[in-house]
């Protein structure tokens, strides 16, 4: 029987002209549309996990050319060099894994396009640390998700990063919700996520005190918790470097040259270079690079996300991470033709499913004690489009308002957009290489990534060390620390504390961000640190000064000034982010130096 036949009959109701075959195992589609969501709708409906690897889409969207960042860089520094393993992508997956094999004696090289780590999605997300109830269990998201999510404190503790771990909680408004959740907390205790209970109003206003008044209750979860996406992988990277791997940022994948199933060199623009086993932990580009391989089974198609960010001063109104129950009256309604009955078996198949596209917008308490509320999910034909839009935002607050009902327009002081790279199967791609021998797919990585990469990174480094043991004698790194030394925040110190440190060192008593309580030694510390990004952004990223209610109004030319300064630079060369991202062009009113 032909495999494709059912395929073949479902697109051929979407467009008679795609053209379907088989590559790879996988199924391949050809053609060209003038509209995208028909190109989204075609790779949804030709997924077939019974009989085919996956879909590759390469159906062509009609007068469409994207441009994506290219760095500036171009020199030779990496060039003939040959690492053991070489890591493409420095987001949370592709740190996790390079922190992993630092615990064994490898040439270990990491290279990030971008001008930092956690250029993409790892950065622009919320940092929830995910229960995992809403996977299928003999999906991967669910296995990483479980595995990683047990990790979360030890680990946090061990680099110190911010991690909270205060539950999930999931609302309900009406009595019939109650028989799903029932359900899934069956369910929750089938697969062993612990502690998943339905308490009542007043029980889970000890979790959450300003539930709205309508909520009758809700699903608490409490392993779910919070981190800072960007410090954790900040601290995966440092740690790694700490223990011997190397970053390389504003270094891109060009090409690669593929000999009998065998990566035998990578292109970049920094030169070639010859490793002897690749992960391809490159987010929204991750099929490309699978497809420079010759490895590709996979699609990634962008799917934007807007969060937005409200002052400190209403965070009060969450206290974990909380969200309508996916299966809404709302819904509810809108399909009187069947039973409740019916209906509530139908939504919770769809809530257990996997198939949704997002956990929904929701309500976030942030380790910096902002609340967050987001994200949406929109599909997109553009890989880094972050621009947001305010339809997009009015929509998500008219949405939020029903459960923060005291938050006002005035709260909100700031909005960033992700861009999620998920495959037309909704999972995670995390495999050995298929049709070529050296090389590692961490592809697909979209919510839950922050939670499931440590784990991730548990297997994909065992993976590597059994293939490089093939070859070479593989042995532990007998210095490894799995610790990493947090530089000193002061506005988490006591008065005391405090005085210590200024003692020790003045700079600590110089406040350059008044919102976020940064002072001028803190800043230097990031300049000193193993992983250092002597820009604007850079510095941003990790200590915060410019997220607070001004946003760097007040602080933006006095970081600027103690980057110059310790850098031993023209204030005019202090870059916002990139190479090219110019914040002074030159000197005025006279001026000679």
């Amino acid at each position: 029987m032909d495999k494709l036949r059912k395929i073949k009959k479902r697109l051929r109701k979407i467009d008679p002209q795609i053209q379907v075959s088989e590559k790879n195992g996988s199924v391949f589609l050809q053609g060209e549309e003038k509209d995208y969501r028909t190109i989204i709708q075609a790779g949804q409906a030709a997924v077939d996990k019974k009989h085919f690897l996956g879909v590759i889409n390469d159906i062509k969207l009609a007068g469409f050319e994207e441009k994506t960042y290219e760095p500036a860089l171009n020199d030779k520094e990496l060039d003939g060099q040959s690492p053991d393993v070489l890591i493409i992508g420095g987001g949370i997956s592709g740190t996790a894994i390079a922190r992993e094999l630092s615990k064994w004696k490898l040439n270990i090289m990491l290279l990030e396009k971008g001008p930092d780590i956690a250029s993409g999605a790892s950065k622009a997300n919320g940092g929830v640390i995910h229960v995992g109830i809403n996977f299928p269990k003999n999906s991967l998201k669910f296995k990483y998700n479980y595995l990683g999510n047990k990790m979360y404190s030890k680990l946090a503790e061990n680099l110190e990063v911010p991690f909270q771990q205060k539950g999930q909680v999931m609302l309900c408004f009406h009595k019939w919700e109650k028989i799903p959740v029932w359900f899934l907390v069956k369910h929750a205790k089938k697969v062993a996520i612990p502690g998943v209970e339905f308490l009542n109003k007043e029980e889970l206003k000890k979790h959450e005190p300003f539930i709205p008044q309508e909520a009758i209750g809700g699903m608490y979860m409490p392993s779910g918790g919070i981190t800072s996406p960007f410090e954790m992988t900040l601290a995966l990277g440092e740690n790694a470097v700490q223990n011997g791997a190397k970053i390389y940022l504003n270094s891109i994948v060009k090409g690669m040259e593929v000999k009998d199933g065998t990566i035998i060199s990578v292109l970049t623009n920094r030169g070639t270079i010859y490793p002897k086993l690749v992960i391809n932990a490159a987010g929204v580009f991750a099929d490309q690079i699978a497809d420079m391989a010759a490895d590709r089974t996979f699609t990634i198609h962008p799917r934007r996300g807007t969060d937005i960010v409200t002052d400190k001063k209403a965070g009060y109104m969450v206290s974990t991470s909380m969200a309508k129950a996916p299966f809404s009256i709302l819904n509810y309604q809108k399909d009187k033709g069947k039973s409740s009955f019916f209906k509530t078996v139908h939504l919770l198949k769809e809530a257990l499913s996997g198939k949704n596209h997002t956990k929904g917008v929701g309500l976030i308490h942030s380790v910096h004690q902002n609340m967050l509320i987001g994200p949406n999910a929109i599909e997109t034909p553009y890989r880094e489009d972050t621009s947001t839009y305010r339809e997009e935002v009015d929509g998500i607050i008219a949405m939020q308002q029903h459960i923060a009902e005291n938050l006002k327009r005035s709260d909100i002081i700031a909005y960033f957009t992700g861009v999620r790279a998920p495959t037309y199967e909704e999972d995670f791609v995390v495999r050995k290489g298929i049709f070529t021998s050296n090389i590692i797919e961490v592809a697909g990585i979209q919510s839950p990534g922050i939670t499931a990469a440590p784990a991730i990174g548990v297997d994909v480094s065992r993976w590597a060390v059994d293939y490089l043991s093939l070859k070479q004698k593989v042995t532990p790194n007998g210095s490894f620390d799995p610790h990493r030394k947090r530089t000193p925040v002061l506005k988490d110190l006591s008065e005391e504390e405090r005085e210590k440190y200024i003692k020790r060192n003045p700079d600590y008593g110089i406040i350059v961000c008044r919102c976020e309580e940064v002072s001028k030694g803190e800043i230097i510390d990031a300049l000193s640190s193993p992983l250092k990004v002597a820009t604007l952004d850079g510095i941003k990223q990790r200590l915060r000064p410019g997220m607070g209610r001004c946003q760097g109004g007040f602080c933006t030319p006095l970081v600027m000034q103690i980057i110059a300064e310790h850098e031993k630079i023209p204030l005019q060369d202090v870059k916002k982010s990139t190479p090219s991202s110019f914040l002074v062009t030159g000197l005025t009113k006279g001026e000679t130096k």
